[in-house]
């Protein structure tokens, strides 16, 4: 039997996990919401399509996660609680084993973070998965790319450069590497780091998620505050999966400017890290100080050093992104 829309939305999408203040979901024309007394409303979307933001050979249950993942990296850097998302889904054809692995892995983000789909639309198209996603924040306490001031640590989450990786060994299938699983896992399934952002709102004085690759990120930081930074390339934070699989100048460029990272650049006053929650501390490194002057300077072992990579531009740069540019 052929699907439509209606079938669709019915045996995948109508049951995901409930979530708070919904006072009229999926159904009607448009969701009802109602958002905790005295919070503000955070609101962010992405589109992620396939061979531009996401490589052909993931998985119908990869990109499901992906897709859901990423939005919340957003929400994330503004120190907001999710809430609620919309989908817009567009397939070239329906298939109930792609729906199934799909929805598996867009609600298993969905359970884990408690954000409930409320809403979205489904056509005939290239893949591409739109996703806009809703959460709330203490008035007047999110967090802002604005707000870095001179002698702030500059400090970022977890690791950096491990998708990179992963996407240039998607696109080189005969090469084998030791630890791919864990670098393929990184760009598949990113772990859009809520938990840690709202251990940080009160504390971090500027935040932004890294997407595009930190030199390009961190500089949209800087250029919003209105300062520079300088930055220690030795202490960027790198996977022992990255480390073995490519030499250390490379793993530095792809950790610098590699992009798909979905952690988070903030910057902290010293003062204030060792206030921070002990697992919030383990799980981020300083590795640069805020500056007055404008711009962003490296150093690696005491030389100068220079990410290759700061960001692509849709309609500015030359040729097509790889996949997984944003």
């Amino acid at each position: 039997m052929a699907l439509d829309e209606f079938e669709i939305v019915r045996r995948w999408f109508r049951d995901g996990p409930a979530a708070a203040g919904v006072t009229l979901g999926i159904g009607d024309d448009a969701a009802l919401l109602r958002p905790p007394p005295g919070q503000e409303l955070a609101v962010s979307t992405d589109a992620l399509l396939e061979g531009r933001h996401f490589p052909a050979t993931l998985r119908p249950g990869e990109i499901g996660y992906r897709c859901l993942a990423v939005n919340l990296s957003d929400l994330a850097a503004m120190g907001a609680q999710p809430r609620w998302f919309l989908l817009s889904l567009s397939l070239p054809r329906a298939e109930a084993d792609w729906l199934d692995s799909f929805a598996a892995g867009l609600f298993e983000v969905a359970r884990e973070f408690g954000v409930g789909l409320v809403g979205g639309d489904l056509s005939r198209a290239p893949l591409g998965v739109c996703v806009t996603v809703l959460g709330t924040v203490p008035r007047g306490r999110a967090m802002r790319r604005t707000g870095a001031r001179p002698g702030d640590w500059v400090c970022v989450t977890g690791t950096l450069g491990d998708a990179a990786r992963a996407l240039r060994l998607e696109t080189c299938p005969g090469e084998t590497e030791r630890g791919r699983a864990a670098l393929h896992e990184r760009l598949a399934r990113p772990r859009p780091r809520v938990h840690e952002a709202l251990l940080l709102r009160d504390k971090a004085s500027s935040c932004i998620d890294i997407s595009d690759g930190l030199a390009a990120d961190l500089r949209h930081l800087l250029e919003a505050s209105g300062v520079g930074a300088f930055l220690n390339a030795e202490q960027l934070p790198l996977s022992p999966a990255l480390r073995a699989s490519c030499p250390r100048t490379e793993a530095l460029q792809l950790a610098a400017g590699g992009g798909d990272d979905y952690e988070l650049c903030f910057t902290l006053p010293p003062a204030r890290w060792t206030t921070l929650d002990p697992e919030l501390r383990r799980a981020c490194t300083r590795i640069g100080e805020v500056e007055a002057a404008p711009g962003l300077r490296w150093r690696d072992s005491g030389r100068t050093f220079q990410p290759r990579a700061e960001g692509f531009r849709h309609f500015t740069s030359r040729g097509a992104p790889p996949p997984g540019d944003s």
